[in-house]
């Protein structure tokens, strides 16, 4: 299945994806979050939908997509986790995932606006596969993993650099800005996708194209990244793990290519759809 949920920010309805067509299944009831994946959501989605597939309403084309996830606890993220775009960066290779977490008031929907924030000179794209936690999950065993997934979903982990690298501390004040992880369009639950190792992602800015990778060159895998962080924090339904972006980020680039108002960011993923969001300044 694929997920989606759409309509004004805060007031999204859900929906299920078929054949490129998005139906709403409002009438289920509640939403993408913690409760319906603790609640075996998504078997009980699958079964409403076979109920009610000829009934099922289409949603009007045009219609704004939100988050195909309700705002999670967290969102988790590993840096430096392409060998390549460790490499542009000039950082080393780390020995373990580099983790950090995006502010849940960064989540937008994967066709809204990037908003350059305040004081921002240094606003970058990364291109990402995420991994959505179907269940509660502590220490984890990497070979018992994939027990722990409910689905895939395209991340733009947007990264202002000069909060992340130059301002001290943590990565975090780079990386939680309003509008800084659109996801979507859709969610797709982990049978819509053969090969998680074999998944390629790419990023244009205006037209050209910045990354091209694949899932094939992680560092470490997702199954290992599902077990490592649920050794540190338990991971609950709903929660994001976005497992990090191939070479070709703005940063990378001598002399670097930041963000500015106007350009058009394009993403997509095997599997997961595309997304589009146009940047825009902080007004305010």
């Amino acid at each position: 299945m694929k997920l989606i949920r759409y309509g004004d920010p805060g007031r999204e309805a859900i929906g299920v994806q078929i054949d490129g067509v998005n139906y709403d299944v409002s009438a289920f009831g509640g939403d993408y979050n913690e409760e319906f994946f603790e609640n075996e959501g998504l078997a009980r989605l699958e079964e409403f939908v076979k109920a009610n597939e000829g009934d099922l309403v289409v949603v009007p084309e045009g219609t704004r997509l939100g988050s195909p996830i309700a705002r999670p606890s967290k969102i988790l993220c590993i840096g430096l986790n392409y060998r390549d775009h460790a490499a542009e960066t000039g950082a080393t290779i780390p020995n373990e995932p580099i983790l950090f977490m995006k502010s849940t008031t960064s989540l937008s929907g994967p066709f809204d606006d990037i908003i350059i924030p305040k004081n921002s000179a240094k606003t970058d794209w990364e291109v990402e596969f995420g991994v959505v936690i179907s269940k509660t999950a502590r220490y984890v065993n990497a070979s018992d993993a994939f027990n722990y997934v409910a689905g895939y979903v395209l991340h733009n982990d947007v990264s202002e650099r000069e909060f992340q690298l130059e301002r001290g501390g943590t990565w975090d004040k780079g990386k939680g800005c309003d509008t800084f992880a659109p996801m979507g369009p859709f969610m797709a639950t982990k049978d819509e996708i053969a090969d998680i190792n074999n998944v390629r992602l790419w990023l244009t800015v205006n037209g050209k194209t910045y990354q091209d990778g694949t899932t094939r060159d992680l560092i470490f895998d997702v199954p290992f990244i599902i077990s490592y962080v649920s050794q540190f924090m338990t991971l609950l339904p709903g929660d994001v793990i976005s497992t990090g972006t191939p070479a070709g980020v703005g940063l990378g680039f001598n002399p670097p290519i930041y963000l500015k108002p106007g350009d058009v960011v394009e993403l997509g993923a095997d599997g997961l759809g595309t997304s589009r969001q146009v940047v825009k300044a902080y007004q305010g």
